[in-house]
């Protein structure tokens, strides 16, 4: 089974846009007709232009009416701040905090709309249920991580959070051990209380 682990496997593909030439009442009436705060702009190829929110909509409104900007081209903020589909959920996350922003335009290699994410969609990861978490973290020490001392570690996961206990085959790998388990999709912390078996 795949589980979520980049942009990709949780954004929704179909993201709503408009062009720089949309007008000021189009851009208010998209964002009402699709309950979302902010728009990516794109260019005649397709590429994110930037973004234009609920907020650079009312601060146009303050302006004189002479000056104020009438299309996207001029309301939007930019450079957009977009995030390509194979970055992994914390980093998009990451970015969403430092810049305060509830959506990210999602672009390919070459800079295109593909869709676009949410705080929501980056959440969902951590509704995976316990037993498959389990399942992942248990093949994980078999498979890579401790080949032929697996069966020494016990896993057990409540709620997202992973308890690890039994024996380590040398202090060194439990640093490793922990932040490989921390890193799978849906883990919300990891607690290890391991012993290592004195020196023959």
């Amino acid at each position: 089974m795949e589980h979520l682990r980049t942009v990709a496997d949780v954004m929704t593909r179909a993201a709503v846009s408009v062009d720089r030439g949309t007008v000021f009442k189009d851009i208010v009436e998209t964002m009402r007709m699709w309950s979302i705060s902010a728009l990516p702009v794109l260019d005649e190829d397709g590429h994110v232009s930037g973004v234009v929110s609920e907020a650079d909509l009312l601060l146009s409104t303050q302006a004189p009416a002479v000056d104020r900007a009438t299309t996207a081209e001029r309301l939007m903020t930019c450079p957009a701040v977009t995030v390509e589909t194979t970055a992994t959920i914390p980093a998009a996350a990451r970015l969403m905090a430092r810049g305060h922003l509830k959506r990210l335009p999602v672009v390919d290699r070459d800079g295109r709309l593909v869709g676009v994410v949410s705080r929501g969609d980056l959440l969902k990861v951590y509704l995976r249920p316990d037993a498959d978490i389990g399942t992942e973290i248990r093949d994980l020490i078999r498979l890579r991580l401790l080949p032929h001392g697996s069966s020494d570690v016990h896993v057990h996961v409540d709620n997202g959070t992973v308890y690890l206990h039994g024996s380590m085959p040398e202090p060194a790998l439990e640093d490793v051990v922990v932040r490989a388990v921390g890193s799978v999709p849906g883990v919300v912390d990891v607690k290890a209380d391991f012993t290592v078996p004195a020196s023959a």
